[in-house]
């Protein structure tokens, strides 16, 4: 067992809460443009002065139409600015946010808002992919409900007016750090999904600790993020509400198939994303550059393995002439192109929520963007452990951050504590109990190592280890990642428990697919046709060929099968952070895996 604990320079957080820091940063800076809204594709700023009056009216309104403290009201919707004024204004009644995904199926949400006793929800009419008040009927406390685009917020405004200011700061200061700021259900992979009783001492906590951590994101002028992760998801809620205490401008990109042109409108200089999104960027070019000519092909193809190069170069201190002349001469043909592309103002991200790997790593920050590797779980308000751009190890999820401890237990396992490790389970004692150790520490379910400088690394998935026929433990996240990074594969899933050696199921990445076949020269296809072609199987096995080298060949992958429709969040095969359900996916695809076998 190994244990590290980084003591913290902030003090212990004894009252307030997460309004707190609106409140500190009107009298701070009445004039600072701390959200900008998109109207007719244009940036309009709202200043913190004005987002507070927005934010104060509209809790008003919510404590006119007798909703009382502690109450939990959900919000299930797209990444908006109407998003954020809610979240606000249920804090400042005093109330608990509920987060829904808007891609929840209709039992997920029924479930959520019965376990937390939701008594009032914010919804998009047309956004969800069901009917949401047929599901609020079947439970009765649910009893009001506030569409998004009917004007709901100004209506709000209106029936509060009846509502003193005093009235709305007795209600803003009734709740403390130990009282809950907000129950996110976590996804899962498997099970129903269980409420994190997330307080407002653990979200201020964890969020002075990023704002303190980061000056090179929270410090620069005119600092700016987009955010288009789901608000539901504790990652990008985190991240929003460190940028509104830390005085950087937020934007909200509601629309993924609109973010590349809002990403050149709102020029931001830090992203936050999963693993998958830098994922997409790198596959998309390649497949852009070789759809285009073999020759432009091979330019990016170098110019990516000089990037690497050149960052690899960097940890060893050393830099040589030639390769930063290559490095100079791609900034110009390939680099900065990609960085325009992504706003060209961005130096820094956060990638969390799944491993991204030392590649991708490598490359973003050898073309100039340092991805800020992090760890952590919803149960731990997002995060743990974190590369700073001044303590910085590609490939690990960085140091603990001040706080935080991390223990290895004798099996592996990460055990993490601190004042951001959540309250419990909500309405689930046994769940509680069996997540945390008697002294204290929540046991996270992943298996990682320290190295020597006290840099995490995870290396697999406790109860995702598969134990083949032979005895041997692979984790599957190793071949995973790195098939995933091959532009043709969009999806992975490693098998083999109980089997005599390493199989995988593999979709297609449809985006990229039309520019990787006219690449090789293979003609368009149906999907059905395309599993079974030869020159497409043959893609797909370079690609696990080259995730084989990462592992011994008793972990390697020795069959593999390409399915006919890709793991979506829509088809129930992806979790909303986009993990795949790997229980769901081994049952449904059973005759496939059997047949890895015959």
């Amino acid at each position: 067992m190994r244990e590290l604990s980084v003591p913290s320079n902030i003090p212990p957080i004894t009252s307030g809460n997460v309004t707190d820091h609106i409140e500190e940063l009107v009298a701070r800076n009445p004039e600072f443009p701390s959200v900008s809204v998109q109207v007719e594709e244009a940036w309009s700023t709202i200043t913190s002065a004005q987002f507070r009056s927005q934010v104060r009216s509209v809790a008003k309104g919510l404590i006119a139409e007798g909703l009382q403290p502690g109450d939990r009201i959900a919000i299930l919707s797209r990444t908006r600015f109407e998003w954020t004024v809610a979240d606000y204004a249920i804090w400042y009644a005093g109330c608990v946010t509920v987060p829904i995904y808007e891609t929840s199926s209709p039992e997920q949400v029924e479930w959520i808002i019965s376990d937390a006793h939701v008594v009032a929800t914010f919804f998009e009419a047309q956004r969800t992919t069901h009917a949401f008040l047929p599901i609020a009927d079947k439970v009765p406390h649910m009893t009001r409900s506030y569409v998004f685009g009917d004007n709901v917020l100004d209506e709000l405004t209106r029936k509060g007016a009846s509502i003193s200011d005093a009235d709305l700061e007795a209600r803003r200061t009734s709740t403390g750090p130990t009282d809950p700021a907000t129950l996110i259900y976590t996804s899962g992979t498997t099970g129903r999904p269980k409420g994190c009783i997330i307080t407002h001492g653990n979200m201020m906590a964890e969020v002075d600790t990023l704002v303190k951590g980061i000056p090179e994101v929270f410090e620069i002028p005119d600092a700016s993020t987009l955010i288009f992760l789901p608000l539901a998801h504790v990652f990008g809620r985190l991240i929003q509400v460190a940028m509104l205490r830390g005085e950087v401008t937020i934007g909200h990109c509601p629309n993924p198939a609109a973010l590349l042109r809002d990403l050149s409108s709102f020029q931001p200089t830090f992203l936050l994303a999963v693993p998958r999104v830098f994922e997409k960027v790198f596959n998309g070019s390649a497949a852009k550059a070789h759809g285009a000519s073999a020759v432009k092909g091979k330019i990016f193809d170098r110019a990516a393995a000089v990037a690497i190069a050149y960052s690899e170069a960097l940890d060893h201190g050393h830099v040589s002439k030639g390769l930063a002349v290559q490095h100079g001469l791609f900034d110009k043909l390939v680099y900065s192109k990609l960085r325009h592309a992504m706003g060209g103002r961005v130096t820094h991200a956060i990638s969390g929520g799944a491993a991204l790997g030392a590649r991708l790593g490598h490359f973003y920050r050898g073309l100039g963007l340092i991805i800020l590797e992090g760890y952590g779980l919803t149960e731990t308000t997002a995060g743990s452990t974190l590369n700073l751009p001044s303590s910085l190890k590609i490939g690990s999820v960085g140091r603990p951050l001040p706080g935080t401890g991390v223990r290895i237990e004798s099996d592996g396992e990460i055990l993490l504590k601190g004042p951001h490790v959540f309250a419990g389970y909500w309405n689930n004692q046994a769940a509680t109990s069996e997540a945390m150790t008697t002294d204290g520490w929540f046991r996270t379910g992943d298996i990682g190592e320290l190295d020597g400088d006290g840099f995490l690394r995870i290396t697999g998935r406790k109860k995702e280890l598969i134990v083949t026929a032979g005895g041997k433990n692979v984790a599957p996240a190793v071949l995973e990642d790195r098939l995933r990074a091959n532009p043709i594969v969009s999806q992975c899933v490693v098998v083999g428990d109980s089997k005599p050696y390493i199989g995988a199921l593999v979709t297609l990445d449809q985006e990229a697919l039309p520019q990787v076949l006219a690449a090789n020269g293979i003609p368009s296809a149906p999907m059905a046709e395309l599993i079974n072609n030869t020159e497409v199987l043959a893609l797909v096995q370079k690609a696990v060929n080259v995730a084989n080298e990462a592992v011994s060949n008793s972990e390697a992958i020795k069959k593999f099968v390409i399915l006919p429709e890709d793991l979506t969040i829509d088809n129930g095969y992806l979790t909303p952070k986009l993990s795949i359900r790997r229980h769901l996916i081994v049952q449904d695809f059973a005759s496939a895996i059997e047949g890895l076998y015959k």
